[in-house]
């Protein structure tokens, strides 16, 4: 949609958004718009009155009564956040395109393929954005390492290992876990939607970013630990899924919340190995190993040399919980590419691709095999700081 993407676009974006959501989630867009003053949250709708309330006061917003009435109240050119859990993303987003709004949602943007395609016809027809979480492709760890690759700081990459293991998670206080303003992690519902439609896209959105379409999914997933906390039956919460792009590495790719912490990716390459091991800070180091001889040893350096951009990136945010990470990056970028005329770097074609590879690797099960995905898209223009 729009232009193509300038070099030259850093200067501060102005723009409005709402959000349709406000539960644990919605707290951490808020303290990262704080980052972005110009950008301004018009109010907020909930169909948990209590909840939407306790969360107004919190951050001084309005409240919206209905969903109709906070479509109604958004200028155009402005965005929809859709941080509603999951089993709302398709009925919300189709009602945001259909009242004519850029539609910013919460991943995925629909649990069912043949829903995500009709909400992206819709968008395409409508000549409107629909993006999907997550944004840490917009980040500096992201647009680092894309950058080292680009660079062929490590040679032609070959295989990628990506790990999204986030230990034995069952056996963690998440009852306990609340937002800054108190709402509790939806552990129940994180278990019945499942770790890979809610993790893979924090490493599958870089991949795709940097290499372009995945052709083949080969993938397996499963649930291993049953009735967890007592909600019964859930989606998987272990995946393994190999990847292969028409022009890039094979990946391998791990999801669980069973095995023990584990974020790290390294891109493998013909001089050495790129690596990170923090996948939800923004600011994680990218290093360099590289692959030496001696005597007849062959060695990728322990240490690694950071692999650093020049200059300023984007506004960075506290640590909260597990995640240092910018959440208004995805909005922000919208707002910017809505401005001026251009595309956007998370466009209809990126979320659609992104859905479909992730619902592949999620609904795995023992015996798919090799799955040919139907959707494509280019790899990502990058940000104008790191190119």
């Amino acid at each position: 949609m729009g232009a193509e993407i300038s070099r030259v676009d850093s200067e501060p974006v102005a723009g409005t958004v709402v959000l349709v959501g406000c539960g644990f989630v919605a707290d951490l867009y808020m303290r990262s718009f704080q980052t972005f003053p110009e950008v301004q949250v018009l109010g907020v709708y909930d169909r948990d009155a209590t909840r939407a309330a306790t969360f107004c006061r919190h951050w001084s917003l309005t409240r919206f009564e209905d969903l109709a009435s906070c479509l109604a109240a958004l200028p155009k050119g402005g965005v929809v956040l859709n941080l509603t859990n999951p089993a709302s993303h398709y009925e919300v987003n189709l009602a945001v395109l259909e009242a004519g709004h850029h539609c910013y949602s919460e991943k995925p943007l629909a649990l069912d393929m043949m829903d995500a395609a009709e909400l992206h016809r819709l968008a395409e027809d409508k000549g409107l954005m629909l993006a999907s979480a997550p944004c840490s492709v917009l980040g500096e760890a992201a647009q680092t390492l894309a950058k080292a690759v680009r660079d062929g700081i490590a040679g032609t990459p070959r295989l990628v290992y990506a790990e999204l293991d986030d230990g034995y998670i069952p056996q963690a206080p998440v009852q306990e876990w609340q937002s800054e303003s108190g709402a509790p992690w939806p552990y129940e519902d994180e278990f019945r939607v499942g770790c890979t439609l809610e993790h893979a896209g924090y490493y599958l959105s870089w991949l795709i970013a940097m290499f372009g379409t995945v052709r083949t999914v080969v993938a397996a997933s499963a649930e291993v630990l049953p009735d967890k906390l007592g909600v019964g039956r859930a989606a998987p919460d272990v995946s393994v899924a190999t990847l292969f792009f028409d022009d890039g590495p094979v990946v391998r790719l791990t999801c669980s919340i069973v095995a023990p912490h584990d974020h790290q990716i390294r891109v493998i390459g013909d001089k050495g190995v790129l690596a990170l091991r923090k996948a939800w800070d923004n600011g994680a180091a990218v290093k360099f190993h590289k692959r030496f001889r001696i005597r007849r040893r062959l060695i990728d350096s322990p240490l690694g040399r950071r692999f650093r951009l020049p200059g300023k990136t984007h506004p960075k945010v506290g640590r909260w919980g597990a995640a240092s990470m910018n959440f208004a990056l995805g909005p922000v970028e919208m707002l910017a590419a809505i401005a001026k005329g251009r595309s956007c770097r998370l466009s209809n074609d990126f979320a659609l691709h992104l859905n479909e590879v992730t619902l592949a690797i999620q609904n795995a099960g023992e015996a798919t095999g090799a799955q040919a995905m139907t959707t494509s898209c280019t790899p990502m223009t990058p940000m104008e700081w790191a190119q």
